[in-house]
């Protein structure tokens, strides 16, 4: 899956927290997210982002919901259940996070559907 068919396929899906999402569909979203973040994060290290608190605050609120959803996605792919992503409340919980969401997916169907 290419960058802009990971961010088509998200939006797409915007609140599907069923089926599966590949390692490329997340990932990619995920740099989209950053990306997207980025500018933000440079104007406030400069103590300019006034104005744009409010811009970036809905494009991170219009992002949220796929994020959590892909995020799902992701973890049904290696056959683990959405509710997992909680863990990363815990300060060791987003390295295994990671870790999961790094691994290469169950081949064939789980209990989440096929890929």
């Amino acid at each position: 899956m290419t960058f802009t068919e990971s961010i088509s396929t998200c939006f797409a899906k915007y609140a599907t927290f069923t089926g599966r999402a590949s390692r490329s569909e997340f990932w990619w979203f995920y740099l989209f997210c950053f990306i997207v973040n980025l500018p933000y994060a440079l104007l406030q290290q400069l103590n300019l982002s006034g104005a744009w608190d409010l811009i970036f605050n809905l494009i991170s609120l219009a992002v949220l919901i796929p994020n959590v959803a892909v995020t799902t996605r992701r973890l049904h792919d290696i056959n683990k259940s959405g509710w997992w992503q909680l863990i990363w409340l815990t300060i060791i919980g987003i390295i295994v996070l990671i870790y999961w969401e790094a691994q290469e997916g169950t081949e064939g169907e789980n209990r989440f559907g096929l890929q």
